[in-house]
């Protein structure tokens, strides 16, 4: 059977790189987009490949970013502006195949198996892409081609900015199994540190070790783990539209403070929820879970789940479920750093609502029909025109 032809398309530094677009004149100078400019706890989103060679990371600190370079430009973030360019990339890729499996904003893996009759081979057709991408865009793209998504995804990693990396049937094993465990894709860090504990370093080396091992240290995905670094991963790229319901929709915000008390999390959790509620009413989704996200000052995250018996979607109730998950597990020994949380197990809205003993359904109706009028008032005069009190004082 004849191998698939998988690219998986990386637009460098994102970000950076169309912020640049609008602002030429720091072209030559280290930049990085920032979430906040506010330098005690601002974070770094995306860095230019300058301030990359001074050791400037995404996700750290503004003031840590400046310590290793004194001259880093800090600009704010244009969400508007990189997804009208997420979009315009991926009309581009549209030239080539119409299966398109997005991973998130800046990075989308392209079946072109059956495009190589028009357009030549995958390494061609990445070379293409990466050309026009240029050409039209103004911004450079790095490319991975293999047989399957995982390596292809490794691929595009292996060489930046601009450029194509091949891994083949031929040559993967010398190409990949040498790399870290924590190179193949869905290795975390919680993941990397149970396989070092247990002697397992590079991804070579998850081949080696026994399928039972590993599922005794990872449950299910030990397998899945092992078959991926084998370049067992058959996975299709699956198009996903408009239309496609979500698994989940979530928000969390990392404030310009640390955050040390409960109150100012509930008053996060009614911003958050607000957006939350108006995804799932866009998409006629309810939520029948909450999953929690903490991370405290000393970077601990903590992801904690809970499922309702009534699905839910107006913005109150959902808050109310996050505020009181949040109660029951975190202790306030140490304060946050940021806090969030996503609406899980969504249903349709043609779901039917089992009704319950402790009478949840009836106010969780009464509180749907209070923001179906806060909707209609929005719709007429716009979102601003009707705010939440103790987001208003906060």
């Amino acid at each position: 059977m004849k191998d698939r032809v998988i690219l998986h398309c990386d637009l460098n530094n994102f970000f950076a790189s169309v912020s640049l677009l609008s602002n030429a004149t720091l072209y030559n100078l280290p930049v990085a987009v920032c979430g906040s400019v506010e330098e005690r706890h601002g974070i770094v989103l995306a860095k230019n490949e300058i301030a990359k060679k001074y050791g400037v990371k995404t996700a750290e600190a503004v003031w840590e970013a400046k310590a290793k370079c004194k001259d880093l430009v800090i600009l704010a973030p244009d969400y508007k502006k990189y997804k009208e360019y997420s979009v315009k990339a991926r009309k581009i890729y549209e030239r080539y195949t119409d299966l398109i499996e997005p991973f998130g904003i800046d990075e989308c893996w392209l079946d072109v198996t059956d495009s190589t009759f028009l357009f030549g081979s995958g390494e061609e057709i990445a070379n293409k892409i990466r050309s026009v991408v240029k050409r039209e865009l103004g911004i450079t793209i790095s490319v991975g081609v293999s047989f399957n998504k995982i390596f292809a995804k490794l691929g595009s990693d292996m060489k930046k900015p601009d450029a194509v990396t091949v891994i083949s049937r031929e040559n993967f094993k010398d190409k990949v199994w040498n790399l870290p465990a924590e190179d193949l894709l869905f290795v975390g860090k919680s993941t990397a540190e149970k396989l070092r504990a247990n002697g397992i370093f590079t991804v070579g080396d998850i081949t080696r070790c026994d399928t039972a091992v590993l599922e005794r240290l990872l449950g299910k995905n030990g397998q899945a783990l092992k078959m991926s670094a084998l370049g067992e991963d058959n996975s299709p790229v699956t198009p996903i539209s408009e239309d496609d319901k979500p698994k989940s929709v979530g928000r969390s915000v990392t404030p310009n403070h640390d955050i040390t008390t409960s109150d100012e999390v509930w008053r996060i959790f009614l911003s958050l929820a607000e957006d939350i509620s108006r995804q799932l009413r866009y998409k006629g989704l309810y939520a029948c879970g909450i999953q929690l996200h903490t991370r405290n000052t000393a970077l601990k995250v903590k992801e904690t789940a809970h499922t309702f018996s009534v699905p839910v979607n107006s913005a109150m109730m959902l808050a109310k479920k996050a505020m009181e998950l949040f109660k029951s597990v975190y202790k306030w020994d140490i304060p946050l750093r940021s806090v969030g949380f996503r609406a899980i197990n969504l249903k349709d809205g043609s779901c039917a609502i089992q009704q319950d003993i402790f009478g949840d359904t009836e106010v969780a109706k009464k509180q749907e029909d209070i923001e179906n009028s806060i909707q209609t008032v929005r719709e007429k005069f716009g979102f601003e025109s009707v705010k939440r009190g103790r987001i208003i004082n906060d």
